[in-house]
C-alpha cells in the first residue's frame, strides 16, 4: 500500500467513525427524550408540584398541624397579635393582611381554613424560598398572638357577626388606572 492510499483509508476509516458516534448520540437523546415524555405521561397529579403561593401550608408537619394555639381563648391575644402584625407583617402582607405585590393575602381561604399550628409552623419557618423571613427569634407567645390575629379576621366576601359582608378585596382595591406605558388593550 502506498502513503497516499493509506492516508486515504485513514481519512475513510475516521469519517466512518465520526459517523457512528455522531449516529449512536442522535440515537441516544431519542432514547432519553421518548423516556422524559413517558415518565411525565405517568406522574399521577398528586405527585405534580403546587405552584400556588399557599402551597407551603401543605407541607406543614401532621405534629405541627395539629398543634393547638394555647392562647386560643385569650381575648387581649388577637389585639396584641394584631400589633405584632403591624410590626412584622404588614409591610409585605398589607394594613389589613389583604395582601400585595411582596407577599399573599392572609384572607384567602387556603389561610384561614389551615390549623392555628400550620400557621404557627409557618411562622416559625417561614418561606424563604418566597422572601418571607424566619421568625423563630420571636418569641414563641408572640407568634402565638399573630396567628390568633390571623385566625380573627373575616375571609372577603365572609359574613360578620352582625349580619354584614365583608367586602372582596376588589371593592377595597379597585384597579389602579393603566400607565401611560401599558398597551391599550385590544
Amino acid at each position: 500500500m502506498t502513503a497516499m492510499q493509506t492516508v486515504t483509508t485513514t481519512k475513510s476509516e475516521t469519517r466512518k467513525t465520526q459517523t457512528r458516534v455522531a449516529t449512536h448520540r442522535v440515537c441516544s437523546v431519542l432514547v432519553l427524550a421518548v423516556s422524559l415524555a413517558a415518565a411525565q405521561k405517568t406522574i399521577p397529579a398528586s405527585a405534580k408540584k403546587d405552584t400556588s403561593v399557599y402551597a407551603e401550608l401543605a407541607k406543614a408537619p401532621k405534629k405541627a398541624v395539629a398543634r393547638p394555639n394555647p392562647l386560643e381563648n385569650d381575648p387581649d391575644a388577637a389585639v396584641a397579635g394584631g400589633k405584632l402584625f403591624e410590626l412584622h407583617c404588614a409591610e409585605c402582607h398589607g394594613d389589613m393582611a389583604e395582601g400585595g405585590r411582596r407577599a399573599p393575602s392572609l384572607l384567602a381561604e387556603p389561610v384561614q381554613q389551615a390549623t392555628p399550628g400550620t400557621l404557627f409552623w409557618i411562622l416559625t419557618n417561614g418561606v424563604v424560598r418566597r422572601g418571607m423571613p424566619v421568625w423563630s427569634k420571636l418569641p414563641e407567645p408572640e407568634r402565638w398572638q399573630i396567628v390568633r390575629y390571623l385566625k380573627s379576621l373575616v375571609p372577603a366576601g365572609h359574613s360578620l357577626d352582625d349580619g354584614r359582608k365583608s367586602p372582596d378585596a376588589a371593592d377595597m382595591y379597585p384597579t389602579p388606572p393603566r400607565s401611560s406605558w401599558e398597551p391599550a388593550p385590544q
